[in-house]
């Protein structure tokens, strides 16, 4: 493939941009070689500005569950934006997409729209001290919610893929009031709680790992961390910013049967704009200012033209049946991975929930954040390279999910399975 065009816009990017880009992981810095620069999309495919061709197993990083460029989101969005793109009044779209996440999340009894899954991860965790009045945080290793300093503790995703296992310019005495876990460590979890359980303000959890690829929680795991919650006065949040109306419409949360009392979200309902929401128990949330003291805002949260883009692609995944075909898809993708890295003699493991997938070169299985480490990066970085040069994109690196869109057909799997082959084959 030629790649020319994304090659002179990298040198000059690099010239003005911090690495380049604008959010770390667009570098290629993991896999190696230079980022291809999109000039359009397309259902399952995105195309570059040297005209290749792609199957994109990105998905702008999950919220283009229905595809790309959606006749039905674009014209909502061409209508919207008609009348002006942002009013910094409230608009009666904001309270239909408080209607339609309340309605499809019971736990959400109240919403606040904000700009980013990392503005929701950060307004939640300031909601759960202020309502708790105590001071500390439990978040998991591998775990991402965004670049907020209490985050940036053991993280996962880009962290991880840069080689950097906290970040410089987070204060200790905000890193020291960050608890951290392993994922999936039912023992560690009981003994923190007991230790430390009246300190606790709130938990955050990814309820399925997407940024140490795709780590599935263990049977009766999330049960148990809400019963720790329950029992020690500490409120669990879950952050379904990737998880949120993809493994189920209502979530991880209706996947698994739990209930938080605080749950973050975003890609999917701003339908590719950018946006987040935190929502919860109706008594948190009439904390949040105005109603109650505890001060968040946001200019252009709530923004009509996010909201019109979110609400079209919900109509859309609201269909019967729409999850079920997505599961099934995911299957099919990951079972075929599976079966041509047998034939090439290759370690590899897949883990998937509906529209979502981890790739690692490794024997299965993979349910621990020490398990996805131990996969066999330098051989994914192989692979990645080899399926983009056969026009298939993956995520570009070895610690992110991978998405799959309701836009992926028979003829985008099978064209996806035949590259593997060959790419395992070159391993």
């Amino acid at each position: 493939m030629n790649h020319t065009t994304s090659e002179r816009l990298f040198a000059r990017a690099s010239e003005l941009l911090p690495g380049g880009v604008n959010s770390p992981v667009r570098a290629f810095r993991s896999v190696g070689g230079t980022p291809f620069f999109a000039q359009r999309a397309e259902g399952a495919y995105l195309y570059d500005v040297d005209g290749n061709r792609y199957v994109d197993y990105v998905g702008s990083w999950g919220p283009m569950i229905a595809g790309h460029a959606r006749p039905e989101v674009l014209s909502a969005v061409e209508r919207v934006m008609r009348d002006g793109l942002s009013f910094g009044v409230p608009n009666a779209l904001e309270v239909e997409m408080a209607e339609a996440i309340t309605r499809i999340v019971p736990s959400c009894e109240m919403v606040r729209m904000v700009n980013s899954g990392t503005e929701a991860t950060l307004s939640a965790i300031r909601l759960a001290r202020g309502a708790t009045g105590r001071t500390r945080i439990v978040k998991f290793e591998g775990c991402y919610h965004g670049h907020g300093d209490s985050f940036l503790v053991k993280a996962g995703s880009g962290v991880m893929t840069l080689g950097l296992p906290n970040s410089p310019g987070v204060p200790s005495a905000l890193a020291d009031l960050t608890l951290t876990l392993p994922y999936n460590d039912f023992n560690a979890a009981t003994a923190l709680f007991e230790e430390m359980g009246d300190d606790i303000a709130g938990l955050i959890i990814e309820p399925i790992v997407g940024n140490a690829n795709c780590i599935l929680p263990r049977e009766g795991y999330l049960q148990h961390l809400r019963a720790l919650c329950t029992k020690h006065g500490a409120l669990l949040i879950f952050d379904e910013v990737m998880t949120g109306f993809r493994v189920a419409l209502g979530g991880a949360q209706q996947r698994y049967g739990i209930t938080p009392d605080l749950s973050t979200f975003g890609k999917i309902i701003g339908g590719g704009m950018p946006v987040g929401a935190y929502g919860g128990r109706r008594d948190l949330m009439q904390q949040i200012a105005p109603a109650g003291p505890i001060y968040q805002a946001g200019t252009l949260s709530g923004n009509p033209v996010a909201m019109a883009a979110g609400l079209a692609t919900l109509a859309l995944i609201e269909q019967p049946g729409f999850h079920d075909a997505l599961e099934r898809a995911t299957h099919v993708l990951c079972d075929g991975l599976e079966a041509a890295a047998r034939e090439a003699g290759v370690a590899f493991h897949t883990t998937r929930a509906p529209g979502m997938f981890g790739l690692y070169f490794r024997e299965g299985p993979v349910e621990t954040f020490e398990d996805a480490k131990a996969s066999d990066t330098a051989r994914f970085n192989r692979f990645f390279h080899a399926m983009l040069e056969r026009g298939v994109y993956l995520a570009p690196s070895a610690f992110e999910a991978g998405f799959m869109s309701s836009a992926h057909g028979e003829a985008e799997i099978a064209h996806t399975l035949a590259a593997a082959r060959e790419a395992f084959a070159t391993l």
